[in-house]
């Protein structure tokens, strides 16, 4: 078992601020370094440089 780090560009939503186009880091447990067997944690990175947990946004409708 491996752990990987993935960024990949994402569109959420806000009800304060509206659309979003994050960048959204996903560290996942994989097998073989292929097969995805869990998401461990998922963040976003700020225009100011904060960390944010992904929950309080809601992928754009």
């Amino acid at each position: 078992m491996k752990i990987r780090r993935k960024t990949c560009l994402e569109k959420r939503y806000t009800d304060k601020m509206g659309r979003l186009h994050n960048n959204i880091t996903y560290i996942k447990k994989t097998l073989l370094n292929i097969i995805p067997l869990k998401i461990i944690l998922k963040y976003r990175k700020t225009y100011y440089g904060e960390i944010k947990d992904c929950e309080d946004c809601v992928l754009a409708k």
